[in-house]
C-alpha cells in the first residue's frame, strides 16, 4: 500500500468548525473510495493560529472505514476558540490497519500517500 492506485483515496474534507462548550467542533467527512476497509485510521492533526504558530496538536481516529463508504466524524479541540484557528495540517498518519490481512503489507508507511485532505470552509485543511 506504499502510494494510491488508480485514484484510490481516503478523502478527508474539513467540513466545518462550531463553537461548543469552551473548544471548537470540528467536522471531518470522510470518503473512502479505495478498494481496502480500514479498522484503524488515526490521523495526527496539528492546529496553527492565524499567525501560522502551532497552538495544538491532536491524534483522531477517523476508523473504522468500510469500502465505498462515507462517514462524518466529529470531535473537540479542547481549549481553542475556532475563531482562533489559521488552518488544520494533518501531519502524518499515526495508525493505518487495513481490515484485510492482505492489505497490511506496508500500511502505516503508505497511508499518509492514499489520504486527500481538502476543507469547505475558510479554514485551510492540508498535507
Amino acid at each position: 500500500m506504499a502510494q494510491a492506485a488508480g485514484g484510490e483515496t481516503v478523502s478527508i474534507e474539513l467540513n466545518k468548525l462550531e463553537p461548543r462548550d469552551g473548544a471548537c467542533r470540528a467536522y471531518l467527512v470522510v470518503k473512502n473510495t479505495s478498494t481496502r476497509a480500514f479498522d484503524s485510521l488515526k490521523l495526527d492533526l496539528v492546529m496553527f493560529d492565524s499567525g501560522g504558530v502551532v497552538a495544538k496538536r491532536l491524534a483522531v481516529q477517523a476508523a473504522p472505514l468500510p469500502v465505498g463508504k462515507t462517514s462524518l466524524k466529529v470531535f473537540d479541540i479542547q481549549g481553542r476558540e475556532c475563531a482562533g484557528i489559521g488552518s488544520i495540517l494533518l501531519n502524518d498518519v499515526l495508525a493505518c490497519e487495513p481490515a484485510s490481512p492482505q492489505d497490511a503489507e506496508g500500511a502505516a508507511s503508505g497511508c499518509l500517500g492514499l489520504v486527500a485532505a481538502s476543507a469547505r470552509g475558510t479554514v485551510p485543511f492540508t498535507k
